[in-house]
C-alpha cells in the first residue's frame, strides 16, 4: 500500500535529485580492507575484506541505524554468548529461548517464529536457522545489529532487524591469547585464540572454547565445546579465499523455568521443575564456510561464498503443565509436569555470488552491488509426548502422582516416578528453498547528498511431510516476493548526518493451513528518520558515534488461531491473518574520552501492539487491537561505563554496567505481566605482567529477583542471582 511513509521517503530522494549533479564527490575504494562500517563504537579496528550485502560505506552516508558490537565492548561486558552479547543494544528485547537450548530474540518488538530459533547471520550466512544450542561468543569479533527489515538484500530475514556476528579471521600474525575463568556455582571455562602465518600468504587461526558450568538452578548442569578454526589463502595481490570451520557440542539440561499464579507469585527461582534423571538435551553444531575475494580493480571486485551447517538436538524432558492441567494454580506449591521426548535434525545449504563497484554517469557518481544467492533449509522434527488430561475440578489429592508427575516447588523429591511412555506427537519434515536476485545502488548526488534505491526479487517454495499420516502426506507450494528499499542522506558537515529510509522484508513461514497450503509470507513495511554525529569531528580530546532514530514498522500476516468453522471442524489450525505495529525512538552513544574514561548507551522506546484482533496461534486466546507484543518492553536501557587508568606504571581498569527492562507482556492473549528490573554489575581488571591480566566481575550486585522472559505463565526463565567471576589471561 501506498503510504506516507513511502511517500515522505521518496520525496526525500526526489529532492536530492534536484540538487546540482556537478557537486558529486569522488568515493573511496569499494574494496577497502578495512570496513568503516564494520568499525565497532568502542573504536575496534575490524581487518574484515569486503562483507557481503554491505559494499564500503561510512556509518554516516548509511540510511540506517546499525549497531557494532566490538569486541573490547564484548570483553567489558563478559558477555560469553550471544543473548549476554545483545543485552547490549536497548533494541532487542529476550524471547522464549526453548527451556535455555536456543537464542531467541526480537528487534523493536518484532520476533519471528516463536517456535523456532531467532535467525542470525555468521558473516551474511544464515546460521541461526537449526537447532545446534545457544550461540557462544567464543570465535566472534563483533556483532552487527542491523535495525529494520533487510530482505532487499539479506533476503528472507526476521522482520524487526538482523543480526549478523562477524568471526575472527587470520590477520597475518602471530599473536593470541588463553584465558581461564571461575565463579559461583561451579563455573569453569576456558578460551584460546591463536594464530599464525605459514610463509607470507596463509594465515591460520583458531579459537575455541570448553565450559562446564553448575547453576543457580537446583541440580542443573551444563557442559560445551566448540572448536572455531579458519585459514585464509592469499592467492595473488587481488584474490584470497577463506574457509572457516565450526564445531560445538552442548549438554544442557531442558530447564522451562518458573511457575507464576495469581494470588501465590512465582515458585522459587532455585527450583528445578524437570527431572535430572532425564539427562541432558544434546546438540550438535558442524558448520563449513566458504569464502572467495577478488578485486579486479580498485573499483570492482567480487565476492563469492558457500554454506553449509549440520545441527542436532537429540533428548528427553519432564516440563510444567499448561491451563487445567496445572496443579501450582489451585495451591501455590504443587508443580504437575507432562514429559516429552524430541529428535530434531537439521542442513542448511547456502551458494552466493556478489559484485560490487562504483563508476561514474556523467557527475553522479554510483556504488553498485549486484548479487544473487540460493539456500535450502532441510528441517526434520519428531517429537514423542505423554500428558495428563485435566483436573477437571477434582482435588489434588484426589489426582494420580504418576499421571500428573506432580513435584513440590519448595521440596522437590526427583526420581519418584518411572520414565513415561510417550506416545507420536509430531512428526514431519520441511524443506524450504529459495533463490533470490538483489541490487543496490547508492547514488552520490553531491558532496552533501546520497540516494539508495534497490529492490530483490525472491523466489520460493515450501515441501511439507506429514510423516504421522498414514500413508504420508507431502504438499507443495511455492510463491515468489520482490522487497524495495530506498533511502536518503544529507551529511550536513565532516561529523553530522541526517536520513530517511522505507523498507520492506519478508520471512517464510513453517507449517500450513487446514487445507495443507503454505502460509502466505510474514511482510514488513518500515518507515524511519534518524541523525548520526561522529563526535570526534568536533573535539579534540573525544573520540565517540551517536544515533538518534524514530521508526515504525508494520507487520502482516500473523499467524493467528483459524476460527472458521470449516478450520476448526478440522483440528486446531492457523491463518496468517494477524496485523501488528511497532514505532519507538532509539538513542545510541559511545564514548570515549582522551583520559580513559569510556561510556556506551543504548536506550530505546518501543511501543509494539496488534492492531487486529484475532484468537491466539498457540491457545486460542483472544488478542484484541492495543494488545502489546510478548516479552516486549516499553523502554529498555543499557549502559556501560569506564576507566582506564595506570597504577605503579601497570595498566588497570574499572568499570560499572546496568541493565533496565521495563514491564513486557508474558503470555500473548492473556493478563500475565512479567515485572520490570533493573541490575547492575561491577568489573575491574589489572595488567600485573606483560600480557598477563587478572579480572573480576560481579553481575546483579543488589541480588535483585528478576525474570528474562517466558512463553506462558507456566514457563518464565528467571535471572541469576549475585554471581562473581575471577579470570586470569595470558597474550602474546
Amino acid at each position: 500500500m501506498f503510504d506516507f511513509r513511502f511517500a515522505a521517503t521518496v520525496s526525500i530522494v526526489a529532492l536530492a535529485c534536484s540538487y546540482p549533479a556537478d557537486l558529486a564527490a569522488q568515493g573511496d575504494s569499494a574494496d577497502a580492507v578495512v570496513d568503516a562500517n564494520a568499525a565497532p563504537a568502542d573504536g575496534t579496528i575490524l581487518v574484515t575484506g569486503r562483507r557481503a550485502y554491505r559494499g564500503d560505506f561510512d556509518p554516516l552516508e548509511t540510511p540506517a541505524a546499525d549497531q557494532v558490537i566490538g569486541e573490547e565492548l564484548l570483553r567489558d561486558a563478559n558477555a560469553l554468548d550471544l543473548s549476554q552479547a545483545l543485552d547490549l543494544s536497548a533494541s532487542v528485547a529476550r524471547q522464549n529461548n526453548f527451556g535455555g537450548l536456543w537464542n531467541a530474540f526480537s528487534v523493536r518488538g518484532f520476533q519471528g517464529d516463536i517456535n523456532l530459533p531467532s535467525g542470525f547471520l555468521v558473516n551474511g550466512f544464515n546460521a541461526g536457522r537449526g537447532f545446534g544450542g545457544p550461540r557462544d561468543m567464543s570465535g566472534i569479533e563483533a556483532v552487527e545489529v542491523l535495525k529494520g527489515p533487510r530482505s532487499a538484500l539479506y533476503g528472507r530475514g526476521e522482520p524487526g532487524g538482523t543480526v549478523n556476528l562477524i568471526t575472527k579471521r587470520p590477520q597475518f600474525d602471530t599473536s593470541g591469547y588463553v584465558q581461564f575463568q571461575g565463579g559461583s556455582f561451579d563455573f569453569y571455562r576456558g578460551d584460546i585464540d591463536l594464530q599464525t602465518t605459514v610463509g607470507d600468504t596463509v594465515g591460520i587461526r583458531i579459537a575455541g572454547f570448553y565450559e562446564d558450568a553448575g547453576s543457580f538452578r537446583q541440580t542443573v548442569e551444563t557442559e560445551r565445546f566448540g572448536i572455531y578454526p579458519s585459514i585464509t589463502a592469499r592467492l595473488d595481490e587481488g584474490t584470497s579465499v577463506t574457509y572457516e570451520l565450526e564445531y560445538t557440542e552442548q549438554d544442557i539440561p531442558f530447564d522451562r523455568g518458573v511457575v507464576f499464579a495469581p494470588g501465590f507469585g512465582f515458585s522459587p527461582r532455585r527450583t528445578y521443575t524437570g527431572e535430572p534423571g532425564d539427562g541432558s538435551i544434546e546438540t550438535k553444531v558442524l558448520g563449513h564456510q566458504f569464502e572467495l575475494q577478488h578485486q579486479f580493480s580498485s573499483d570492482w571486485s567480487i565476492l563469492a561464498g558457500i554454506g553449509f551447517r549440520e545441527t542436532s538436538l537429540t533428548g528427553k524432558a519432564t516440563e510444567n503443565n499448561f491451563g487445567g492441567r496445572q496443579t501450582y494454580f489451585i495451591d501455590g506449591q504443587t508443580i504437575s509436569r507432562f514429559f516429552r521426548f524430541r529428535d530434531f535434525e537439521s542442513e542448511y545449504f547456502v551458494v552466493r555470488a556478489e559484485l560490487a563497484g562504483q563508476f561514474d554517469t556523467g557527475a553522479l557518481r554510483h556504488k553498485l552491488i549486484i548479487g544473487a544467492d540460493y539456500d535450502r533449509f532441510d528441517n526434520d522434527q519428531l517429537i514423542l509426548r505423554f500428558r495428563s488430561g485435566s483436573i477437571g475440578g477434582r482435588d489434588i489429592a484426589d489426582l494420580d502422582p504418576a499421571e500428573f508427575l506432580l513435584i513440590d516447588a519448595f521440596d522437590p523429591i526427583y526420581g519418584q516416578y518411572p520414565t513415561p511412555q510417550p506416545g507420536p506427537n509430531t512428526d514431519r519434515n520441511e524443506v524450504l528453498e529459495g533463490t533470490g536476485i538483489y541490487l543496490q545502488d547508492q547514488i552520490e548526488i553531491t558532496d552533501r547528498l546520497q540516494i539508495r534505491i534497490g529492490g530483490r526479487y525472491d523466489d520460493f517454495e515450501q515441501e511439507l511431510t506429514n510423516l504421522r499420516a498414514t500413508p504420508a502426506s507431502i504438499t507443495l507450494t511455492n510463491d515468489d516476493r520482490f522487497s524495495p528499499q530506498v533511502g536518503a542522506v544529507y551529511q550536513v558537515d565532516d561529523g553530522f548526518s541526517l536520513y530517511a529510509s522505507y523498507g520492506e522484508g519478508f520471512r517464510q513461514q513453517t507449517g500450513s493451513d487446514f487445507q495443507g497450503n503454505q502460509f502466505a509470507p510474514n511482510i514488513t513495511e518500515s518507515f524511519e528518520i534518524g541523525m548520526k554525529a561522529d563526535l570526534g569531528a568536533y573535539f579534540d580530546n573525544l573520540q565517540g558515534f551517536v544515533t538518534l532514530t524514530a521508526f515504525e514498522v508494520e507487520q502482516s500476516n500473523i499467524l493467528v488461531n483459524d476460527d472458521r468453522p470449516e478450520a476448526t471442524a478440522a483440528g486446531f489450525f492457523s491463518i496468517d491473518a494477524g496485523e501488528a505495529r511497532s514505532r519507538g525512538i532509539e538513542f545510541d552513544a559511545s564514548l570515549a574520552f582522551a583520559s580513559g574514561f569510556n561510556a556506551f548507551l543504548s536506550y530505546a522506546y518501543t511501543d509494539a501492539e496488534f492492531t487486529t484482533s484475532n484468537p491466539d496461534a498457540d491457545f486460542g486466546a483472544l488478542i484484541e487491537a492495543g494488545d502489546p507484543l510478548i516479552n516486549s518492553p516499553d523502554h529498555q536501557l543499557s549502559l556501560l561505563v569506564s576507566q582506564d587508568f595506570s597504577v605503579a606504571d601497570r595498566p588497570v581498569s574499572i568499570g560499572g554496567r546496568m541493565l533496565h527492562v521495563g514491564e513486557r507482556l508474558g503470555f500473548t492473549g492473556f493478563d500475565f505481566v512479567l515485572p520490570a528490573y533493573t541490575i547492575f554489575g561491577l568489573f575491574g581488571e589489572v595488567e600485573i605482567a606483560e600480557g598477563f591480566v587478572i579480572r573480576g566481575d560481579i553481575e546483579n550486585l543488589f541480588d535483585e529477583t528478576y525474570y528474562t522472559n517466558s512463553y506462558a505463565d507456566v514457563w518464565v526463565q528467571p535471572g541469576a542471582p549475585t554471581t562473581a567471576r575471577i579470570s586470569a589471561r595470558f597474550a602474546f
